[in-house]
């Protein structure tokens, strides 16, 4: 892409301006307030001329969380948007489609806003497929382009919330709305239907009633067992001893931490693989020869929601195979199987249908499912972790030209960037497979066991969290808030 064509992007899509002098903590956390504000008030207003049920439907949970949005409001496309338009971008420009030197400020600049003006377009197709494909009951046809219309204005307002926290808060916009919905999800599944589920079974009494009761829990359980792993590994590292080539006798380290590029892998490829769930619903009314092969890529049934009204939804095909869209455990009445006994059952011994373009609809059984969800879900991991670390600079290359820059070297070796690069190829690259492996299977175990918020969520929210506290660290923010320090230590 020519870089006069980015000048016009550039001229006609509006940017949030840069604090003309650096904010102190007090100024970031107070427009961090305002911003999650703003989203929280935006995820609790139902969209005009929408049934307004569909906010609780179990079933979109996934999608809400990894969009950090809330279906039925004016939250509902939420920030798909943004991650889609930095996937596309980025698989263009490795594709060298688009030719941008990220580290030319300028430069940099215009690819922000094209990746902006992107996400805007991909605001109003999504809005579009929300309302069209039914994720979205509109209460009658004369409200569609009124939904349509509300839906795009939000997702645009989303995308400089985003910039806004990008140049005001204490991190993204995309990590903030992540962690809040994240957050409302385990408060919400614990009080509205852990706690009752349990409290049936002991209510029901029987032998069974204190060990359903516990059995109740399990969703929360395996939510506090993937924080406190991914906690664990967040510490891991390998650290490279450093010398100060100007000044003997002044050292320091290298940390090489086991999860390099930290969660983004599961965020970039469970998105891609949501957003192609979204996208592909348009196959649910096709009919005519190219039936057979949309049915085996997706297969979507009209299913009842609670809003009484029907809507497709993915039951089978080889998106839905790779998909994290697994029943949910809790009981029939909030959208699930019946508890954590059945759900299992369900995982062993159900099916999901297939449809053969040359043989009609093939049985597959729930544990082909769980086993392509995990393979996929890791391999996907690992490309977009490898792409990551290219696209960012933290590939052995470019790190070894920073620390070149700065006057760093390796003890023992000469001072040369080819040296510390070949001694990080020996490290980065073997750390970032296995990390971006680990996440992928950490993410991939917390879904299949149904925990609260979606494995995936939880990961996420973690990471986030690791992040922001690594970033006020290093800024040195948290000295004067004690409290805060000891919260997010």
């Amino acid at each position: 892409m020519k870089l006069n064509l980015l000048d016009k992007i550039a001229k006609l899509v509006p940017s949030i301006k840069k604090p003309s002098t650096p904010l102190t903590f007090r100024e970031k956390l107070k427009w961090t307030a305002i911003v999650l504000s703003i989203y929280f008030l935006m995820f609790s207003i139902p969209a005009f001329g929408v049934q307004k049920a569909v906010l609780n439907e179990p079933a979109l949970q996934l999608v809400n969380i990894i969009f950090g949005a809330r279906i039925g409001t004016l939250m509902t496309v939420g920030i798909g948007p943004i991650v889609l338009s930095s996937i596309v971008l980025q698989l263009l420009q490795g594709a060298g489609v688009i030719n941008i030197d990220l580290n030319d400020q300028e430069q940099k600049g215009k690819f922000q806003s094209l990746q902006k003006f992107s996400a805007m377009i991909i605001a109003i197709i999504e809005s579009i497929i929300f309302t069209t494909t039914g994720y979205m009951p509109v209460a009658s046809a004369s409200y569609f382009w009124i939904v349509v219309v509300q839906l795009a204005i939000s997702a645009i307002i989303v995308i400089y919330l985003d910039e806004t926290m990008v140049k005001y808060g204490i991190t993204s916009g995309i990590n903030l709305f992540i962690a809040g919905g994240v957050a409302y999800a385990i408060v919400a599944g614990t009080t509205s239907i852990i706690l009752p589920e349990a409290a049936a079974a002991i209510a029901a009494g029987g032998s069974t009633a204190i060990p359903s009761a516990i059995l109740a829990f399990g969703p929360l359980f395996f939510t506090a067992l993937v924080m406190l792993v991914s906690i664990y590994a967040y510490d891991m590292k390998v650290e490279l001893p450093l010398a100060f080539s100007q000044f003997r006798g002044v050292g320091g380290r290298l940390p090489i931490p086991f999860l390099y590029v930290s969660v983004l892998p599961v965020i970039l490829a469970t998105s891609f693989v949501v957003s192609a769930t979204v996208w592909l619903s348009f196959l649910a009314g096709v009919t005519g020869g190219i039936a057979p092969l949309a049915h085996f890529l997706a297969f979507y049934q009209q299913a009842p929601t609670t809003t009484g009204a029907t809507a497709p939804q993915l039951v089978g095909g080889i998106i839905y195979l790779i998909s994290p869209d697994f029943p949910s455990p809790y009981g029939s009445q909030y959208g699930g199987v019946g508890g954590y006994q059945n759900y299992f059952s369900v995982l062993v011994s159900g099916t999901s249908p297939l449809y053969l373009p040359w043989g009609g609809l093939l049985e597959v059984p729930n544990y082909i499912h769980v086993i392509m969800y995990t393979v996929v879900l890791v391999i996907l991991c690992i490309i977009f972790g490898k792409f990551w670390i290219e696209m960012t600079g933290q590939n052995p290359k470019s790190v070894s030209e920073q620390l070149q820059d700065v006057g760093w070297q390796i003890p023992g070796f000469r001072r040369d960037p080819r040296i510390i690069e070949n001694i990080l190829n020996k490290y980065i690259p073997t750390i970032t497979t296995l990390g971006s492996i680990f996440v992928g299977l950490l993410a991939a175990v917390a879904t299949i066991t149904g925990a609260v918020g979606t494995g995936v969520g939880v990961l996420l929210t973690v990471g986030i969290m690791y992040m922001v506290y690594q970033q006020l660290e290093q800024q040195n923010m948290l000295e004067g808030y004690p409290a805060l320090n000891r919260l997010l230590s």
